[in-house]
């Protein structure tokens, strides 16, 4: 008997039981994850279904027989990106009439602050009536014909973004017109335990600042509505008759990361889903128009930069503090557009590591004191123009944090201003939550 083809046969045996091996294994982790997907969710895709979509799911039934007024804009879409104009235009058991556009517009055609025209919508040939132009609050003919108002637009969770102040004079005006709202709920992106920042003061209520809550206010915009409603919040204490279309799948502890659904930008300079995260942490200071926080440049909101600063010293000051779920890199570019544009800037990128327990709003605090500690000539308050001053006031919702930060540039100093307010709001919304 010859032994010639032994060792092959001997070897396609080996790579046979090693193959079968490999594939009992690839079985058996696939298995693990089909397992861990049906206990705790899918490992990709939609997690949390929107407002928008319980009330396609219900057939719309609530707008059944009712002329139907729908405020909106790009970001408001089902999970396949559908708009909701499409939608409830498209739907033979709704009767949509008439649009109305906050900030940016309906379709998003508007940059930030541009004032936005009554028009014609070209895809529904429906009127659209502007929020952000010559009034803020539906008039009364604006909402002539009106059974009921529809909003739907993801908030960012900061109360200087507009957003929530058309809903507030939305719901104003409804309630002097006995015209019902129905709120389309949608996630807050920075969670629902979250609050940070002084409450409004009287005195500092305005359009990036129109109700007495926290910088930072910890609601969908749903409970947000059900707040200002119950609390009476609205002007001369009116209530409207209001509905909430709650979200399913959605809980506090998520940010929008976590909730299976696409983003679609709130505006231009929110971009991504990771935005509204920063977004807090340099857009008081942005205000000021003395540095660049990323706006005109790829990150919005994510550096703080200027062509006096040593990108190194102030990443390495920063770091230095530690502070949780923060790290400063070192970075240099030219801004396109916006506050020192053209110019090469220095300063520092903010990469967030962990949500959770980074100190979002006081991260431009620490950043300004630690300018100030490196280069004390460069006051950025001294530096603007003085007409920045009350801005800056009007976001931080008080002129207290401005006037005690600039005496030494020490974010102790307005550490009880900015968390004070926390506890008793807390206990004040707690009341409106309907989410876990």
């Amino acid at each position: 008997m010859t032994l010639t083809g032994q060792p092959h046969r001997l070897q396609n045996n080996v790579n046979k039981l090693i193959m079968k091996t490999l594939f009992k294994s690839i079985y058996r982790t696939g298995m693990a994850i089909i397992l861990a997907s049906a206990l705790t969710g899918p490992v990709c895709g939609q997690m949390v279904e929107t407002g928008l979509e319980t009330l396609i799911r219900s057939n719309f039934d609530i707008l059944k027989g009712k002329r139907v007024g729908l405020v909106t804009n790009p970001t408001g879409v089902d999970s396949n990106l559908r708009s909701t104009v499409d939608i409830l235009f498209n739907a033979p058991e709704v009767n949509l009439v008439a649009l109305y556009g906050p900030e940016h517009g309906v379709r998003g055609e508007f940059t930030a602050g541009e004032y936005v025209e009554t028009e014609t919508d070209p895809s529904t040939g429906l009127p659209v009536y502007s929020l952000y132009g010559k009034t803020r609050k539906p008039s009364p003919e604006m909402l002539k014909g009106i059974d009921i108002l529809i909003y739907d637009i993801q908030d960012i969770g900061s109360r200087s973004y507009t957003f929530i102040s058309t809903l507030g004079l939305l719901m104003e005006a409804a309630a002097e017109n006995g015209i019902p709202v129905v709120v389309l709920d949608r996630p807050n992106p920075l969670g629902g335990i979250r609050m940070e920042g002084a409450v409004t003061r009287p005195e500092y209520v305005s359009f990036v600042s129109q109700f007495a809550i926290p910088y930072i206010h910890g609601m969908t915009v749903g409970e947000l509505a059900m707040f200002l409603n119950g609390e009476k919040m609205l002007a001369n204490g009116v209530r409207c008759g209001l509905h909430v279309v709650k979200m399913s799948g959605w809980s506090r502890k998520m940010y929008f990361g976590e909730t299976g659904l696409p983003w679609v930008p709130s505006s231009p300079q929110v971009p991504h889903g990771d935005t509204p995260l920063y977004y807090p942490a340099t857009g008081i200071a942005g205000e000021l128009y003395a540095v660049s926080i990323g706006v005109g440049y790829t990150i919005p909101f994510q550096t703080f930069a200027a062509p006096w600063i040593n990108a190194d010293s102030l990443a390495s000051s920063l770091n230095r503090l530690k502070l949780p779920g923060v790290i400063f890199r070192p970075t240099h570019y030219k801004p396109y557009f916006s506050t020192l544009e053209g110019k090469m800037v220095h300063g520092v990128q903010i990469h967030i590591t962990d949500p959770s327990v980074a100190p979002l709003t006081l991260l431009q605090f620490y950043i300004m004191q630690e300018a100030h500690r490196l280069w004390p000539k460069k006051n950025l308050f001294s530096m603007c123009d003085p007409s920045r001053h009350l801005m800056f006031d009007k976001v931080c919702g008080t002129d207290e944090v401005r006037i005690a930060f600039t005496k030494s540039f020490r974010v102790s100093d307005i550490i009880g201003l900015w968390t004070n307010d926390i506890e008793a709001f807390r206990a004040k919304a707690s009341k409106y939550f309907l989410y876990d």
